[in-house]
């Protein structure tokens, strides 16, 4: 009964009057209009349809009209003529009843009460149309009241222009570009890390200036189209090195930990190779990695994730059996899996992949925590699992990455500018299903689990979170829809751009005003974050204490290694490993305890959270949560014109604007909520006591 394979139960009750016709609404005379954005055009449209309400799993539902255009799927139903009751929380891109084209995921047709998947020319016309979301909403079209021409103009339009291959330059995003060039790319903070500034400026922030340089090398992509214009390497590279290896081979910097360990990640040689090269490769490596090495930083840990964690196939088989549980018809096939639904929750092996890969991060953290040891991160492209964890790392042990400004600059590093292949693996021409993979959504799912578990350590909400991975499938943003900067820059600047009107310029999703009013963007806002206080001179000490009590962890004393860096006995077989054959698993390449991590994840967890300093997940059994919002969104309390934590966080909102509005007015200056305590003596506190009215105990 899951997934859009399931059959509804056949009921025993016959009736003679369609249920649509119980519910039918008088016709109306408003007049509906579409909404077009710049550049989007109506292609097909169909009267008197017939969208059923999927909660209840009546047939319930409204008449409206369906339509199809170049960008989107849209509803029409006689209250979209009428403003009244709006949600607070209003997409201005995308509505209620509007489905992206590349949002649509797959489109079944009902005959005769039977469903079939619906793909390429159709020699018969559904009587219903179902269409299941890549943002997991389902929505149900009864075609039995519309003209036949219009049912075989609307579905064959939906099917061809959802369904089938598309060039790059036939996406939405061209369109609406070309159409609205004088649109103002607000960055709202976000480094987009496009310069050799935005560079340099992150390696003095993480003061990792000493060992590392940004470079100019593959200004005019001479090196790789793959990798970006600038990016960093260890002083000791030079520029002839990475023109002659082709980027490969050669450790790209991550981040600093303020230990002076680094985070690297590398694209692995070809497999094949003769044994010159292979020696040569060798020789090169083994000096990179001796000049990375030198003391106090010693020891170098190679993480071949390819390895250590399930392949980007595993992945995506996981997350198409996880999603089956959620794309229902309606609410009674959900609860009727009630009984057996852990059971088949476990069986997609989803959550347990998330569980790994945030095991994976914890352990890297404690390298560069702990050991004080460089991690590089090794990986065929260093452009899929080398993103998810090296952004986990940062958002784990890097506070400013769990602001809104941080977290949208490390997206931009580690993914976009980074070189992971959107247009791919998400799919988005609909040319290949084998590169398909939900990589960026296994990563903000484990970042949810952060924020569900410490919420006052994120800036930013889990709304925030949905609505990111949202923007997935809308094309008006250039941010998830392409595979490298190269890719983007050569569509960018061609000849058959260049209009009258103004340069071509693509939007970036960090730009929330383009989707949101400011009322609605308070949503993405956490009002219960910890900011972190600006310390005056007088309370310097005090901070300068704490922020050295959060970067050293109270664990045992850990045996050295006798092995004085990385290359010792270890070298001639790595080497090897790395130019061609799988690596191993190199979890206790050193001489820590089985028990290490043991050791690091529990002590850690024995002690005060510290939510400007390093946070570790909860990864023990029922520690992984469903995310609800994400996932549910057919259920009224997970989302946001309902209740549960979004109706609580609607309230929370606007007592703290009453309260803004009261500081701002107060002359008292306006404290975090974490130094009060620490700021009012004992004499304030018994004066606070004496407002308090005795109800006499008679509150239960």
């Amino acid at each position: 009964m899951l997934g859009s394979g399931a059959k509804a139960t056949k009921p025993s009750f016959v009736s003679y009057i369609s249920p649509e016709e119980i519910h039918i609404k008088k016709p109306t005379e408003k007049e509906v209009n579409l909404h077009l954005l710049p550049g989007e055009l109506l292609l097909c449209e169909a009267s008197t349809v017939y969208k059923y309400i999927q909660e209840d799993g009546s047939d319930r539902g409204t008449y409206g009209k369906l339509v199809c255009t170049n960008f989107k799927i849209a509803f029409l139903d006689d209250d979209s003529a009428t403003n009244e009751n709006e949600p607070q929380f209003k997409n201005k891109i995308v509505g209620e009843n509007d489905i992206t084209l590349q949002c649509v995921d797959q489109i079944y047709g009902v005959y005769d009460e039977k469903k079939k998947l619906l793909t390429g020319q159709l020699r018969k016309y559904p009587e219903k149309l179902i269409i299941y979301c890549k943002d997991l909403r389902v929505f149900h079209f009864c075609l039995r009241y519309t003209k036949e021409e219009e049912v075989k103009r609307i579905v064959s339009g939906i099917v061809h222009h959802s369904q089938t291959p598309k060039l790059l330059k036939r996406l939405f995003l061209f369109s609406y570009a070309s159409a609205a060039p004088n649109n103002t790319d607000g960055r709202n903070q976000t480094v987009m890390f496009d310069t050799l500034e935005d560079w340099r400026y992150e390696l003095e922030r993480t003061k990792g200036n000493v060992k590392y340089k940004a470079v100019t090398t593959n200004e005019g992509y001479r090196v790789s189209e793959k990798l970006p214009l600038y990016f960093v390497v260890p002083i000791c590279i030079s520029e002839e090195s990475i023109l002659k290896y082709e980027g490969r081979g050669i450790p790209i910097w991550c981040w600093s930990c303020h230990s002076g360990a680094a985070l690297l990640k590398m694209s692995a040689f070809p497999k094949e190779q003769d044994d010159s090269t292979s020696q040569m490769q060798k020789a090169f490596l083994d000096g990179i990695y001796k000049t990375i090495s030198k003391p106090p930083y010693e020891l170098l840990k190679t993480e071949d994730l390819s390895s250590s964690l399930p392949s980007l196939q595993d992945i995506q088989t996981a997350y198409t059996r996880f999603k089956q549980l959620f794309l229902i018809d309606n609410s009674t096939d959900f609860w009727a899996t009630d009984v057996k639904w852990f059971s088949l929750l476990e069986s997609t092996n989803w959550l347990e992949i998330i569980r790994r890969v945030l095991k994976k991060a914890i352990e890297v953290a404690e390298c560069l925590e702990r050991q004080h040891t460089n991690v590089l991160l090794i990986e065929e492209s260093a452009t899929d699992l080398c993103c998810v964890i090296s952004s986990l790392v940062q958002v784990m042990m890097d506070s400013y990455s769990r602001t809104k400004s941080g977290f949208q600059s490390l997206i931009q590093k580690e993914w976009v500018i980074g070189g992971h292949s959107f247009l791919d693996r998400c799919n988005h021409l609909h040319k290949s299903d084998k590169d398909e993979a939900p990589v960026f959504l296994l990563l903000l799912n484990c970042v949810w689990q952060l924020v569900q578990q410490y919420p006052p350590a994120f800036e930013f909400t889990e709304t925030y979170l949905t609505v990111l991975s949202d923007s997935l499938y809308v094309p008006i943003f250039s941010t998830f829809f392409f595979n490298s900067q190269h890719q983007k820059d050569i569509n960018t600047s061609g000849e058959s751009l260049k209009i009258q009107s103004g340069p071509f310029r693509f939007l970036t999703v960090w730009d929330w005003s383009v989707q949101f009013d400011p009322k609605a963007q308070a949503f993405l806002n956490n009002p219960l974050y910890a900011e972190k206080p600006k310390p005056d001179k007088s309370q310097r000490k005090t901070a300068r204490f704490k922020h050295q009590r959060q970067l050293s962890l109270p664990l045992t004393q850990t045996k050295s290694s006798t092995k004085r860096g990385f290359f010792r006995e270890e070298t001639d077989y790595l080497i090897k490993n790395i130019l061609g054959k799988r690596i191993g698993k190199f979890i206790n390449s050193s001489d820590e305890s089985p028990n290490s991590f043991r050791e690091f994840y529990d002590s850690w967890h024995s002690k005060p959270v510290d939510y400007h300093g390093l946070l570790l997940p909860r990864i023990d059994g029922p520690e992984i949560k469903v995310w609800a919002q994400r996932y549910l969104r057919w259920i009224p309390e997970a989302q946001l014109p309902g209740g549960g934590t979004i109706a609580t966080t609607a309230k929370i909102l606007e007592l703290m604007e009453e309260v803004q509005s009261l500081q701002r007015q107060s002359v008292k200056p306006a404290l975090p909520t974490s130094t009060w305590k620490d700021l009012e003596d004992e004499d304030d506190l018994v004066k606070r006591d004496d407002e308090f009215v005795d109800l006499g105990g008679e509150m239960l």
